[in-house]
């Protein structure tokens, strides 16, 4: 196949998609669209008040306390400030760190708010307004999840990762708020893009905390590649569709035409939330079984086997034998039996249900064998459309109870309320008085209006 390298820099995808970048205002967001930042910004923060106490957050927040470095820009949680791209990715992990924050899957999975930390640290060091930084996230929002819409079969099908994808997105985020021009943020993705590629292998077999840390690392180099861009660095503008591009070197065929609604069908409106701190296809095996629970009021000894229909990537990624038998946070919170097995033992699969000492607990082995996990093709047919799945539940006095769902709570046909979403932060935020949490939920909601970023981050962070 024959590649173009020699046309303009002007006519590959990257310049067009920077162009309107670069031209996207506040004007152009319809109110539904800055109803949905403000609650995905919310649902984001709680993720990164639960998220900035783990183990793995803390071992990287010591790390960069021990290489110091300029403090310009906040960290969520805890208030203080060090150097940007340190930011970037502190901020990122910790939004990432309980696989809890927002969920978007067609061809390729994504979680947007990975990347909001780069255009946050980027409106920092520029000094621009909380609307920049707004425009910068929902260019994240935009720009990722079509990524995750373009190829045909999708990346992870290809053995890629879609922290793969996270750098284009990133950096194209960053980018808004720095005020880069369209060949600055052309030369930022391709910069980005062609040092960030990652393999699918952090999310198979026994899972490692690089699981949640490639995207926050692919975010950190999205602003990296704009500080360098602005600079004067140079990328190549052939990333997406030239000779040894994503194009040339992934087996795929490539939708780049799905790009040409932007700023007319808004994506961040069709993006899901996350009901539970897990991988997104076990959210619906997990509420059905816990209803099937609930409503018939079965224990954890009541049940002799549950059978769950799923689809084939489901029962791939999530029930491989390295599932069944997790020693980690990260391999539990991508095993199907396990949190399957969390259900029925405690009635709800939250945050505390991964941490070391319930991973182990021995009650886990007597029970997550009852969980058989099966591919079913004609649910793989149905997908993206549907994520459906199907639960039977035998019981050992010979009873049996089924239920299928079509998606999952948090999906956009049954999407958080804002009820749910302050329920989730609030849980979410140990350490943080109610008057403070009550004063975040007010200035996100303020934030458009009021355009003070400063102001609404010095809120973000625990009572000292």
């Amino acid at each position: 196949m024959a590649h173009d390298t020699d046309k303009p820099s002007t006519e590959y995808l990257s310049y067009q998609l920077a162009q309107w970048v670069k031209d996207l205002s506040w004007d152009d967001l319809p109110a539904e669209v800055v109803d949905e930042l403000r609650r995905y910004l919310l649902d984001s923060l709680g993720c990164a008040f639960g998220g900035s106490q783990t183990p793995d957050w803390i071992m990287v927040r010591d790390m960069i306390a021990e290489e110091g470095g300029s403090e310009k820009c906040t960290l969520f949680g805890e208030g203080a400030k060090v150097a940007p791209i340190q930011a970037a990715f502190l901020n990122a992990l910790s939004v990432r760190a309980q696989d809890y924050n927002d969920i978007y899957w067609q061809q390729d999975p994504c979680h947007p708010s990975d990347c909001l930390s780069a255009p946050l640290a980027g409106a920092e060091v520029s000094g621009a307004g909380a609307r920049d930084f707004l425009l910068g996230m929902l260019v994240a929002y935009e720009i990722q999840q079509r990524l995750c819409e373009v190829s045909f079969p999708g990346i992870r099908e290809l053995g890629w990762h879609h922290a793969t994808l996270t750098a284009f997105a990133a950096a194209y985020a960053a980018g808004k708020p720095l005020g880069l021009s369209a060949e600055q943020l052309q030369h930022a993705v391709g910069i980005a893009g062609a040092a960030n590629c990652t393999l699918g292998a952090v999310t198979a077999g026994h899972l490692t905390m690089m699981k949640n840390t490639v995207s926050p690392m692919a975010t950190r180099a999205g602003l990296e590649a704009c500080f360098l861009a602005q600079r004067g660095f140079s990328g190549p503008a052939h990333i997406f569709e030239g000779k040894e591009s994503l194009l040339h070197v992934m087996d795929s065929e490539w939708k780049w035409e799905i790009f040409d609604d932007l700023g007319k069908d808004w994506r961040i409106l069709k993006c899901g939330m996350k009901f539970f701190p897990t991988e997104a296809l076990t959210h619906a095996p997990i509420s059905c079984t816990i209803s099937i629970c609930k409503d018939n009021d079965l224990s954890a000894d009541d049940i002799r086997e549950i059978r769950i229909k799923t689809l084939t990537k489901a029962a791939d990624i999530l029930s491989d034998p390295a599932k069944y038998r997790p020693t980690t946070r990260e391999s539990a919170d991508h095993s199907l039996p396990y949190c399957i097995t969390m259900g029925v033992l405690y009635g709800r699969v939250t945050p505390d249900l991964f941490d070391e000492d319930v991973v182990r607990d021995p009650r886990v082995l007597d029970h997550i064998d009852k969980i058989k996990v099966f591919a079913e093709p004609d649910f793989e047919a149905a997908f993206p459309k549907v994520q459906r799945c199907h639960v039977a539940v035998d019981t050992v006095d010979g009873r049996t109870f089924e239920k299928q769902i079509d998606w999952p709570k948090g999906d956009p046909r049954d999407p958080l309320s804002d009820e749910e979403i302050r329920a989730k932060f609030d849980a979410l935020a140990v350490g943080v008085s109610d008057a403070r949490r009550q004063a975040i939920w007010d200035a996100a909601a303020k934030l458009p209006e009021t355009n003070d970023l400063a102001g609404f981050l010095n809120l973000c962070s625990r009572d000292q």
